[in-house]
């Protein structure tokens, strides 16, 4: 990271590097058992998709942890790449999955040219992410995405938003903050940052999960006439 990087990106990385091996070993797959979500990236991936266009622009799985929605996308036919703020969870994707790239970055500012991503994928990573950061991961989206584009948007949900600080997982001392939000809440942020918004879905917890999960599909607007 760089010096000036904010301080809940430090610590983030830290915190993913300390639990690296133990969380890639607790979740293998979080699509395993999950239906809903594989099917909202089937959808996300039939969006992606231009028809006739001789080339696919490649899509970004931010917050790509052990690599496995990086898989599951390149599966369903796409080119991907995966970019995670923890050097060690990308060294276990790239492990695990040595077919695929992974790239040790920041959905804070990405390091791509502004309009070449065809769609970005991030399941539970804006989670990390504070209030006042929120805006300016919106805008980066919005800069690297090709205009079109779609992006499918996974995190913790509840009647109102809220915020919790762990300082222990898998038994390691860390430092890691969770936000959830509610729909309406990054629906806006969405919107602010000029992305529309195409979906939404929320699904109940299930297992040991303590909270919803909601899902939304945005959209960079195309070209006028498009």
């Amino acid at each position: 990271m760089r010096a000036d990087s904010p301080e809940f990106l430090t610590a983030t990385q830290a915190s993913y590097d300390a639990i690296a091996e133990a969380y890639a070993a607790g979740f293998p797959d979080s699509l395993a058992g999950r239906p809903l979500e594989r099917a909202l990236l089937t959808t996300f991936v039939d969006l992606v998709r231009a028809p006739g266009a001789p080339v696919q622009p490649p899509v970004a799985d931010i917050g790509s942890g052990p690599g496995h929605v990086s898989a599951r996308l390149h599966g369903l036919g796409l080119p991907v790449f995966g970019v995670d703020v923890s050097p060690r969870m990308v060294a276990l994707a790239r492990r695990a999955h040595p077919g695929l790239r992974f790239h040790v970055g920041s959905m804070t500012a990405l390091d791509l040219p502004d309009e070449t991503l065809g769609g970005i994928v991030a399941l539970y990573s804006i989670i990390h992410v504070p209030d006042d950061h929120l805006p300016s991961v919106f805008a980066e989206f919005h800069r690297v995405l090709l205009p079109g584009a779609p992006v499918l948007l996974g995190f913790q949900s509840g009647d109102e938003d809220g915020h919790l600080r762990l300082t222990e997982r898998f038994g390691s001392p860390i430092s890691l903050d969770y936000y959830w939000r509610t729909p309406d809440t990054v629906a806006a942020g969405l919107t602010k940052a000029g992305l529309h918004l195409h979906a939404r879905v929320l699904r109940e917890p299930q297992g040991e999960e303590k909270h919803p999960r909601a899902f939304l599909l945005a959209h960079k607007p195309g070209p006028a006439g498009a």
